[in-house]
C-alpha cells in the first residue's frame, strides 16, 4: 500500500462521465473492452443521451450501432434501454445507491455495481478485474479461484477506508508495471519483493 502510493497518489477514474447515470454506462460498456475505447465511444452516445429520460427516446438499434465497437453490442444496447426504463419506473429517474437494486438492473453485475457504488457514491466497495486478480494472486494474497473468491481475501486483507483508492491504485500497477505475459523485475518491483514462487518464475 505503501508503494502503490507513492506511485499513485491521485486516482482518478479511468473511465470518462460527468455523474452516476452515465458512470454506469461506462462501466457495464467496459466489459471484455478497453477503458480507452470505452472512452471514445461514450462522448459519441452522451451526446445523443446522457440520462435515462433521452436514452430511452432512442431505440435499441440506435443504441447498438452507436456502441459497435465496445463489442458484445447485442446485449449491452438492450441491457442499457431495459435499465434506463427501470431508473425512471422504479427509482424516479435515478440511479439507486445500494448493491440489491442495482444488481437487479439488467446488464449490472456485482463488479458493476461495486465501481458505481465506490465512485459515483463513496460506499466502501473492492472491485476485482483482471488486473487485481492477477496481481493478488502474484503477490501471495489469494488463493482465489476467480474475482469473487479474491473480492472476498482482498476484503479481510486490506483496511475499509482504503478499499475504493486501492483498487484503482492495484489497477494502475498492474497496466503500467505487471502484464500478463512477460514482467520484468526492473518493472514489476513490487512482484519481485513480494511475489509467490511461481509469479516470481514467471518475471524475466
Amino acid at each position: 500500500m505503501e508503494e502503490l502510493e507513492k506511485l499513485y497518489p491521485e486516482t482518478p477514474i479511468p473511465l470518462d462521465h460527468h455523474d452516476a447515470y452515465t458512470l454506469l454506462i461506462a462501466v457495464l460498456l467496459s466489459a471484455q473492452c478497453t477503458d480507452a475505447r470505452v472512452n471514445t465511444i461514450t462522448p459519441i452516445l452522451f451526446r445523443r443521451a446522457s440520462r435515462p429520460e433521452d436514452m430511452i427516446k432512442l431505440s435499441v438499434e440506435e443504441i447498438r450501432d452507436i456502441i459497435k465497437p465496445c463489442g458484445l453490442s447485442p446485449r449491452k444496447s438492450q441491457a442499457i434501454y431495459d435499465l434506463s426504463h427501470l431508473i425512471i419506473d422504479k427509482h424516479n429517474g435515478e440511479v439507486p445507491q445500494t448493491f440489491e437494486e442495482l444488481e437487479a438492473l439488467p446488464g449490472v453485475g456485482h463488479k458493476t455495481a461495486s465501481v458505481v457504488m465506490s465512485q459515483a457514491f463513496g460506499e466502501p466497495a473492492f472491485p476485482v478485474d483482471t488486473h487485481i486478480h492477477r496481481l493478488m494472486t502474484r503477490w501471495g494474497l489469494t488463493s482465489g479461484k476467480n474475482v469473487e473468491e479474491t473480492e472476498r481475501d482482498a476484503k479481510k486483507l486490506f483496511p475499509r477506508e482504503a478499499w475504493n483508492k486501492l483498487h484503482l491504485q492495484i489497477i494502475f500497477y498492474g497496466r503500467s508495471h505487471s502484464p500478463a505475459r512477460g514482467p520484468k523485475k526492473e518493472v514489476d518491483y513490487i512482484t519481485a519483493a513480494i511475489g509467490t514462487k511461481q509469479a516470481l518464475a514467471e518475471l524475466k
